[in-house]
């Protein structure tokens, strides 16, 4: 494990109630022998539309194996029929994607094509999961494990003594619209299939994904079939509808069937060679193999203190932290970009799926700490989009822009792996891609929107709100949203002013500096609130804030803390910080906080995974609000960040139910990962990190020496509790320290952030040069 091999890295976790809200619980020993992994619950999240899945993967794996129940992101604890395991989902998400070929044991005839029709009952009481594998007994008797290797999903299925042990590969169905597919039965143990599918949210371009799957003894009969019709012997069987094959086991003696799937975007060869090149051995060997895999990524991160739901909750979030982007490129380095052509590596893996919208806030950062060689290769994967298609991405999935959610999310993204240095070599090529998209508008002959509204930003200083204006290309409209798209583009502006400054572009750095300030240009001073304006400059929908309209999946209320560049000039907008702290605990509802925190963020806060709209109080289930508790740290009230932080982490709990909100490709678990820990992003793109009190007496973080050459961070905060949880006093390395937050130049050294709690408030961080600063 890493820890035995270099020092380690100290982060920490997600917030039980038990062990915020009351006296400390006693501390939990550690798991059986130390491993971390027996600490991950994969069914948090899967209930009440978190849409997590509970299969196997490994930390950034092409292959996700998981069931599906009929829920359209795949898994809902609430139901109790399993269609097939498929191999691709991805973590969170809010609309259908993935469940590409969907594999089903069953016994007796095949009768049905459908596998609504075929689907299996279990019960959760016949099912396990952990990080690299999932088992389940089928209301069929039959027994289905599941791991996988970065590239292959490896499955066992131990059947009854039956002539008649089938396994149903279905390429016809899956999570998102099937366009068409072809399976084919190449000897008798293998089977190879190329499925098109589209339809995330509102994108309409297909991607198309190869699989082969081979079985550890032959088969003793197959069929195929398409729509209803099913033929016994056939070997082909290709068309737009449901589309299958099926191949027959005698398992009167040998009960157990094993089969591996390795997935390729690339062609029929790259599945081939991903196949070949995969983990070899038994099934237990490839488990144990991707185990290891979970327990040297989860083993950066130590804590002390806690007792075990609330180490549960913690490494559950970083484990799902760190299941996405996903590995796109085959064993052999080749991958299909974004032009559809078929490129290779050269001294990097390419990554792709891209929730930018929500990674950039949070789970980016995250993984620039824990695991900076592979989000330095993701940072270069989204420069080759850019290379390769012209532009750069918004919301990628596969191969494909999809344009689902609204701004300019990659530019804090990229500038934020500038600053934590993992552009070393590529700083200028990343600028060059980052200016055209913050200058420029896409052509209408590509894929892609980029900044949409940007010739409106740039002429007039703000991103016009025009309803039902017709979208030009699939996904979403920036012009639908004007004034949140105002204040992401302003956001944006501010974090290429600082990278362009760096590297001696002056002209281009005061320019952005410039646009940064065009939020105030969305600021209505008759309602002291943000307000979308339409394309005559005239403010636009209900003065109300609660009921306002140009917000994407937020209000006026939500949106008015996204200017983390200038916290000063908002606040002074706002009439001053006794204005502003006012706001602020009307927004958190803060009195009535103090005296209930658990059922103020359950009963005040959240209102429904989706309830976006018509809403005065903050949503700790979705991205525009992420940053808003740490605003406090700028107006001189920094422990009431801490009250509304561990309130908010109260909602992360051990059960199917205990995320906030849809996990969106971990960047909800990694806010609780963050917070937990005590550090936290609040200029996302920059290099400033704000603090408030951790929840475990000690956190130790392994980094690694070639990106921090310090090699680790260790965060203590003795006795913190539920009742100590105010900070006293921050010392740095020793030194006493008054600013409420530290920079990326702290991680780079051997770093301890030392934390003194108590039961009341106190002037830790109160003065006005404690904040963090305005970026000018």
């Amino acid at each position: 494990m890493r820890w035995t091999r270099r020092l380690r890295l100290a982060a920490a976790g997600a917030v039980a109630a038990s062990a915020l809200c009351s006296p400390p619980a006693t501390p939990a020993a550690d798991p059986p022998d130390g491993r971390l992994t027996d600490l991950v619950n994969p069914f948090i999240g899967t209930q009440n539309e978190g849409n997590t899945f509970p299969g196997a993967a490994v930390p950034f794996g092409m292959v996700q194996l998981s069931p599906d129940t009929g829920h359209r992101t795949g898994y809902d604890y609430t139901q109790r029929r399993i269609r097939g395991f498929s191999l691709v989902h991805l973590s969170g998400v809010g609309c259908a994607i993935g469940g590409d070929l969907p594999v089903l044991p069953t016994t007796g005839d095949v009768t049905e094509t459908d596998y609504a029709k075929y689907a299996a009952t279990f019960s959760h009481a016949d099912e396990q999961a952990s990080p690299g594998y999932y088992r389940v007994r089928l209301g069929n008797g039959i027994q289905a494990e599941l791991t996988a290797t970065a590239r292959t999903g490896v499955q066992r299925y131990t059947f009854s003594a039956t002539g008649k042990a089938n396994v149903l590969l279905n390429a016809g169905q899956a999570l998102h619209k099937n366009i068409s597919s072809n399976v084919e039965i190449l000897d008798d143990r293998t089977v190879r299939t190329t499925i098109t599918g589209s339809g995330f949210c509102r994108s309409t371009r297909p991607y198309t994904v190869y699989t082969v799957t081979r079985f550890s003894r032959p088969f003793m009969a197959h069929g195929t079939w398409y729509q209803d019709s099913i033929t016994p012997k056939a070997t082909k069987s290709s068309g737009p509808g449901r589309n299958g094959a099926y191949v027959t086991f005698d398992t009167t003696r040998d009960r157990t069937v094993e089969a591996r799937t390795a997935l390729s975007y690339v062609d029929a060869r790259g599945a081939e060679a991903n196949l070949a090149a995969a983990q070899p051995g038994s099934f237990d060997e490839v488990r144990e193999a991707a185990r290891r895999a979970w327990e040297d990524r989860l083993d950066d991160v130590r804590v002390q203190g806690g007792d075990r739901t609330l180490r549960t909750t913690f490494y559950s979030s970083l484990y799902r932290s760190f299941l996405a982007p996903n590995i796109g490129s085959d064993a052999d380095g080749r991958y299909r970009g974004w032009d559809q052509r078929i490129h290779r590596t050269n001294g990097f893996t390419y990554y792709q799926n891209w929730s930018l919208w929500d990674t950039y806030r949070t789970q980016a950062q995250l993984l620039s700490l824990l695991a900076p060689r592979e989000a330095r290769d993701m940072a270069l994967s989204v420069l080759e989009i850019d290379a390769q298609g012209g532009w750069l991405p918004k919301w990628g999935y596969g191969t494909v822009e999809t344009n689902i959610m609204s701004g300019d999310p990659v530019t804090p993204f990229l500038t934020h792996a500038y600053q934590q240095g993992l552009l070393k070599g590529h700083e200028e090529r990343a600028y060059r891609a980052l200016k055209k998209n913050a200058d420029g508008v896409p052509p209408a002959n590509t894929m892609y929107v980029g900044r949409e509204s940007n010739r409106e930003y740039i002429a007039n200083g703000f991103a016009p709100y025009i309803k039902n204006r017709p979208y030009s290309k699939p996904g979403d409209s920036d012009y639908h949203y004007g004034a949140s798209v105002t204040l992401e583009y302003a956001l944006s502006d501010a974090m290429l002013a600082q990278m362009a400054r760096d590297l001696g572009h002056d002209t281009d750095a005061a320019r952005y500096a410039a646009r940064s300030r065009n939020y105030r240009n969305v600021f209505d001073r008759s309602t002291g609130f943000f307000r979308a304006r339409d394309a005559s400059g005239a403010f636009a929908g209900p003065a109300d804030p609660a009921k306002s309209v140009g917000f994407h999946e937020g209000t006026a209320w939500q949106y008015q803390w996204l200017v983390p560049q200038d916290l000063r000039g908002m606040v002074g907008l706002m009439g001053g910080d006794r204005a502003a702290n006012d706001r602020l605990d009307a927004f958190f509802a803060y009195d009535r906080l103090l005296k209930d925190p658990v059922g103020t963020a359950r009963d005040v806060w959240v209102n429904g995974p989706y309830a976006y709209y018509n809403a005065d109080k903050y949503n700790p289930q979705n991205e525009p609000d992420l940053i808003a508790p740490y605003t406090y740290l700028s107006t001189g009230q920094p422990w009431k960040t801490t009250d509304v932080v561990h309130a908010a982490l109260t909602l992360f709990t051990d059960g199917p139910t205990g995320m906030t909100g849809n996990d969106d490709l971990g960047t909800m678990s990694a806010w609780n990962v963050l917070s937990s820990i005590g550090i936290f992003p609040v200029q996302p793109g920059y290099r400033t990190w704000g603090l408030t009190t951790p929840v475990f007496d000690r956190v130790d973080l392994a980094l690694d020496r070639a990106y921090y050459p310090g090699g680790r961070l260790t965060v203590t905060a003795p006795g913190t509790s539920g009742s100590q949880r105010y900070i006293q006093g921050v010392r740095v390395d020793g030194k006493a320290y008054e600013r409420t937050y530290i920079t990326t130049d702290t991680l780079r050294r051997p770093s301890t952030l030392e934390f003194t709690v108590g039961a009341r408030p106190s002037g830790w961080g109160t003065a006005p040069k404690a904040a963090p600063p305005a970026l000018k």
